[in-house]
């Protein structure tokens, strides 16, 4: 029963019955009567007899439907009952083609989808269900929302036969899974146009096998598509991906969900709530979680931390290495500590997977279990992917996957952050117990982000670079306040800082975050009820770097919000990380060779290097026409958005000059290089700077430190001051008279271009701004300071250079037509 009282569960349940005109929008109504399955059962019936279909030959499996093989024939037959109810799809690779793409088998090729089957006649329809728009049934907009949110039509499959008591409908499935079905596909658009693909060859398209379980069924199929530029075996011209589908019931009873709140960290599902009563479309915004219960309110309510009525549980891969599962384990139960203070124990727990003895019916693939499922691939990487009810958020089932190839990722990080005055790091195989403790500090990371954790980037800047050098406080505190930062390992500790711990663990914020999303509220039936406890919650916490969320941005405007980085101050955390870096660079033919082996981890370790050093030039680059975002509300004092300060942006450029645009010479070691390439160092520094020159001069970036200038005046690093910071430092020769080699000429002629895209972009935003006319007076005087300075040069090939720059910005001060 419905409580009357109940406005979210009706405005949810409005969208779950109607006729095949309704909407996918809306909850259920009271049921309608449905057309009685014995009607069908005349002598005139359009349906073959069930032992015709589903003869004796037959293999069935029972569980939320019945899937039945019948030789080369699948079927799936769905009882009345669960007509209209609300069934969630789930698409995932499980078997995976090289350079398909990064996820490997077990990523999803499809965001999750809610379905529903319907009966028309003589057919059995299958619907997609939204969730974006939902109203109470009881008002007079949810007409409204029901026509104009209308369910299209996914598949109309016929029915073949009637259930043996009459009670359920048998359909053939074959077509669903071996054509190209959008909304259970592999592929998407992009990946289509790149590997030039035709059609899918229904002839070698298969259904491989299925198994019903009592909340869902999944499905193995193979889906065999023509193309002529595939990812791998080009010559066969054919791609063969094996799909799972996995559709599971959702819950009858939705859960009362959380609100979401930007100023802490959780996934969320959006909604537009028409019944709301503001004078808008209105969203309702819910944070993602598991269902986390009490199993003694009297108890909790008296203080006592108790156990939840339904724990998570993980199970570890039975393909998992046996050295291996103590530590996976340890990284889930790391966050029982979390949990406790939230007010429940014992809520997160890993075991091992029952074997076949122990429990015959036991499978992964059962949606009541969630698995950290072990994957042979060579991806170097791990994910914490979960399902969820889109009706309230409800965290349904997860399984992490976990790429055996990580360790190598993990053995890179930890080499090129620590070894440098961590003599454990100090090799290029580690011992197990310290491989271990990377494990464990990887799945801790991974197994937030099934509780709902996104990445909090905003952490690490909460750790002053002084306490990071204090083996004191990292003994206890680590490196950062979140285990879901990006900040990795402590890469700032000098030899003469005496650290030993260089690990994040699980931090204040993350014991801040479960108690925000899972600390059980008593009396709750609405989630705007618990609108004041939990603000009131966030307002204790208020102005504390130890409890701020940051938001991963692809390219961060905000350089407190960044990954990879830790310290709270990117020029400083960076210098001390180039020297570490070089200690690294001086000792990599001692740490990186073994006697008897070619140079394969020498190569590697050394990229390695030249990519932690290119972070480095990220983090500070990031500072420039950077703006802070500490998210607040109303009830809070100061500004959300704030410009970096005019001191700290001159010190970036002043960094950048010095650090990468003077050559990096340390980077180039011929005893290294002679020994991994024939070729390439000219290239690799090339790249590092024009890398950071285009993400310097990049047009938005330009314009914030334009619109800080028009706001704060004064108190702002212009972009004229930039410009000139940059131009005085890249041609520094011009003044001395000094020869330019060529890894200068190489930065000079890249600056040039890069002035030149500004004063003759295409992009007419850009050019109604004040960037082409900056542009255009730097190198009108670059133009004046190379025509002197030639006459300063001794050698050939300097003068040479400066000619034909001269030369160059003639050509993009006048262009021809």
């Amino acid at each position: 029963m419905i409580p009357k009282n109940t406005k979210w569960i009706l405005a949810f349940m409005a969208l779950i019955t109607f006729s095949i005109e309704g909407n996918a929008q809306l909850f259920n109504k009271k049921k309608k009567k449905k057309e009685s399955v014995k009607s069908e059962q005349k002598s005139n019936s359009p349906f073959k007899k069930y032992s015709e279909v589903i003869t004796k030959e037959a293999e069935s499996d029972e569980g939320l439907f019945t899937f039945h093989k019948v030789g080369a024939k699948h079927y799936f037959e769905i009882s009345d009952d669960l007509l209209e109810k609300e069934i969630l799809i789930v698409s995932r690779i499980s078997g995976h083609v090289k350079g398909l793409n990064f996820g490997g088998a077990g990523m999803k090729s499809r965001p999750q989808q809610v379905i529903r089957f319907q009966k028309k006649d003589h057919q059995l329809l299958l619907r997609s269900v939204s969730y974006n728009s939902v109203a109470d049934e009881n008002d007079p907009i949810y007409l409204s929302v029901k026509n104009n949110n209308f369910e299209p039509i996914i598949e109309s499959f016929k029915i073949e036969a009637l259930g043996k008591d009459s009670s359920s409908y048998v359909i053939n499935v074959d077509d669903f899974f071996t054509t190209d079905v959008p909304l259970i596909g592999a592929l998407y658009d992009s990946q289509r146009k790149a590997f030039k693909i035709s059609t899918v060859d229904k002839s070698r398209s298969v259904i491989v096998h299925g198994k019903a379980f009592p909340e869902n069924v999944e499905i193995r199929h193979i889906l065999t598509y023509k193309g002529s530029e595939l990812p791998d075996n080009q010559l066969t011209g054919a791609l063969s991906i094996e799909m799972n589908q996995s559709m599971i019931l959702l819950p009858e009873k939705p859960m009362v969900p959380r609100n979401f709140d930007e100023r802490v960290g959780y996934f969320s599902i959006r909604q537009i709530n028409y019944s709301s009563d503001a004078q808008k479309a209105e969203s309702d915004r819910f944070i993602t979680k598991w269902r986390l219960e009490p199993s003694d309110w009297d108890a909790y309510n008296k203080g006592e931390a108790v156990e939840p009525v339904k724990p998570i549980v993980y199970y570890i891969d039975p393909a998992t290495p046996n050295q291996w599962r103590k530590y996976i384990k340890q990284g889930v139960e790391d966050w029982q500590k979390a949990f406790e203070k939230a007010g429940l124990k014992n809520a997160i727990i890993a075991k091992d997977a029952p074997t076949k003895e122990e429990d015959p019916d036991w499978s992964p693939e059962d949606v009541r279990y969630s698995v950290i499922r072990y994957i042979a691939t060579d991806i170097q990487n791990a994910q914490g992917p979960h399902v969820h009810d889109p009706r309230t958020g409800e965290i349904l089932e997860s399984d992490i996957l976990w790429y055996h190839n990580v360790m190598n990722l993990l053995r890179n990080w930890y080499f090129v952050q620590t070894a440098a005055v961590n003599p454990e790091a100090q090799n290029i195989k580690f011992k197990d117990e310290l491989m271990g403790e990377l494990i464990r500090f990887v799945a801790a990371h991974e197994v937030g982000h099934t509780l709902g954790l996104p990445h909090n980037m905003g952490s690490s800047v909460a750790y002053p670079i002084d306490s990071l050098r204090s083996p004191e406080f990292t003994s206890t505190h680590g490196v950062a306040p979140s285990i879901m930062d990006y900040a990795r390992f402590n890469y700032i500790a000098q030899p003469e800082d005496g650290i030993k711990n260089f690990f994040p663990k699980i931090g204040e914020y993350d014991d801040w975050a479960i108690k925000y999303g899972y600390k059980p509220i008593p009396n709750i039936d609405l989630p705007e009820e618990e609108e004041p406890i939990l603000n009131e919650w966030i307002l204790e916490k208020a102005g504390n770097p130890v409890y701020r969320y940051g938001r991963q941005r692809r390219d961060p405007i905000d350089p407190t919000a960044q990954t990879e980085d830790i310290g709270d101050d990117s020029m400083e955390a960076s210098e001390l990380g180039i020297a570490n870096l070089k200690r690294i660079a001086l000792k990599l033919m001692e740490w990186g060779t073994e006697p008897g082996e070619n140079y394969d981890d020498l190569q590697e370790l050394y990229n390695n290097v030249v990519g932690q050093y290119n972070r480095y030039m990220g983090h500070v680059t990031s500072n420039v026409g950077g703006v802070y975002e500490y998210y607040k509300t109303s009830d809070e004092d100061g500004a959300v958005y704030t410009h970096v300060d005019e001191e700290k942006q001159a010190r970036a450029i002043a960094f950048l000059n010095k650090q990468l645009f003077a050559t990096p010479e340390w980077l180039i070691d011929p005893a290294i290089l002679s020994r991994i390439e024939e070729e390439g160092i000219v290239d690799r520094i090339k790249a590092l700077q024009t890398r950071t020159f285009s993400r310097l001069l990049d047009g938005k970036r330009v314009k914030r430190i334009l619109e800080n200038e028009a706001l704060n005046g004064a108190n702002a690093y212009t972009a004229v001051e930039m410009m000139t910071d940059l131009r005085r430092s890249v041609f520094s020769e011009l003044r001395s008279g000094k020869e330019i080699d060529t890894y200068r000429r190489n930065l000079q002629k890249n600056f040039v271009e890069e002035l030149g895209n500004l004063l003759n972009t295409d992009n007419d935003d850009l050019r109604s701004t004040d960037i082409p006319s900056i542009a255009k007076g730097n190198l009108t005087l670059l133009k004046v300071e190379i025509n002197r300075g030639i006459g300063r040069q001794s050698n050939t090939s300097s003068r040479f250079h400066l000619q034909y720059l001269s030369d160059r910005i003639d050509q993009l001060l006048n262009p021809k037509g």
